[in-house]
């Protein structure tokens, strides 16, 4: 049995560096699946299909009435390997893509990419997970979005890594996305309503990783500048305009305990960091005492995961945890913002054979505003997974 952690998410992506290649090798893998999910809330419409605490309303009926059913195979998978040797070493590629419309896509059913990068020795440079999460830590669940209070963004990188022995230093350059929140701004001036983020540097981010025969620790850092400008607003300098530092450390850890059991636990902490969350804030918002004294701040945040996965035997698994990730809101921020998402699920998996799983999951979603309004959301998710691989056909 493999854990569907890394069939089902691909999350473990990258080949250690300098890894020999013996031979060139291609491979075609995904699979399809279908959830079926009863949802006994109400979530926003287009994000039904997975449980993101960030969208569930805090007004009774905003969404419309509770309960309902929903059948998704945005789930499903498709992605392309190959491994080149060249000079007695690899040079690995991967593209990968999902069905999950985000952005403008939102609530659609259609392609998504995941992953698109390439590595050769130390040097990796493409899109996949960034260098400030650990993929590990991702627990066997079959929702799609998993735990609102862990770093999980897949983003635009280089990425330089220094291996020794099971051991590794990693650091990139990436792309930054700053998320600004304009607050109450237009009640001082409606014009101040257009503020926007600048990214003129990339975001600077770190990583060392132990690994030993019970698992490993992970502690990564992020360093951001956090521009914002206002187009339009003014005729010469678009003011107001500035920047400030956004930083974050993220600690984690998987640990194997009894028999193929491991406890995946990480606690995140920073300021201006909301971007690369799995869920919920916004880097910079207003702040101030009096509307003559606003200015800009890299919102706090911290956010805890933990989950336990249970592998009971060949054919059956289970995966119990809970997160949750909580923002220090400013002032000026609206009564309505985001605050604090609360993550939790419960599930039993049954593999009846290779490439085929069955999964029963329980979720729990809770979301609270700055002013203290809250809302639920509980439903029960039940998928069907067939995987499929080309090196499955030449068996």
């Amino acid at each position: 049995m493999k854990k569907t952690t890394m069939a089902l998410l691909g999350l473990t992506l990258i080949m250690p560096s300098f890894m020999k290649a013996a031979e060139p090798s291609f491979e075609v893998y995904g699979f399809a699946q279908l959830d079926y999910i009863q949802d006994f809330n109400r979530v926003q419409p287009e994000w039904d299909s997975t449980l993101r605490p960030s969208k569930i309303p805090t007004t009774k009926g905003a969404e419309g009435s509770d309960g309902q059913a929903i059948l998704s195979v945005r789930q499903s998978r498709i992605g392309f390997k190959a491994d080149l040797p060249v000079n007695g070493e690899s040079v690995f590629t991967k593209f990968e893509f999902d069905f999950f419309g985000v952005g403008a896509d939102e609530g659609q059913t259609t392609i998504r990419l995941r992953h698109a990068y390439g590595q050769w020795g130390p040097v990796l440079a493409g899109q996949t997970n960034s260098l400030f999460m650990d993929g590990d830590i991702f627990p066997n669940t079959i929702d799609y979005w998993g735990p609102a209070g862990m770093v999980f963004l897949r983003n635009p990188q280089i990425r330089l890594t220094k291996s020794m022995g099971t051991h590794s230093l990693s650091v990139a350059v990436e792309q930054p996305s700053n998320d600004i929140d304009d607050g109450r701004l237009r009640e001082i001036d409606p014009a101040l309503s257009s503020v926007t983020g600048d990214e003129k540097y990339p975001d600077l981010t770190a990583q060392a990783r132990l690994v030993g025969e019970k698992g490993h620790v992970q502690l990564a850092g992020i360093v951001r500048h956090l521009g914002y400008d206002t187009p339009g607003a003014g005729a010469i300098d678009n003011s107001p305009k500035g920047h400030k530092t956004g930083w974050g450390l993220d600690l984690t850890s998987v640990l194997k305990t009894r028999k193929s059991d491991a406890l995946r636990v990480g606690l995140v902490y920073g300021a201006g960091i909301a971007s690369y969350m799995n869920d919920g804030g916004m880097d910079l918002a207003p702040t101030g005492s009096t509307t003559t004294s606003i200015s800009a701040k890299a919102i706090p945040l911290v956010g805890v995961s933990a989950y336990y996965d249970i592998t009971w035997n060949d054919r059956w698994s289970s995966s119990i945890g809970y997160s949750f990730n909580d923002v220090e809101n400013t002032n000026y921020q609206d009564p309505g913002s985001f605050s604090r998402g609360d993550y939790a699920s419960a599930n039993v998996i049954h593999y009846p054979t290779q490439n085929v799983f069955y999964g029963l999951e329980y979720l729990y979603g809770r979301r609270e505003d700055a002013n203290g309004k809250a809302g639920v959301d509980r439903r029960v998710q039940l998928s069907a997974n067939y995987k499929f691989s080309s090196k499955n056909s030449q068996n």
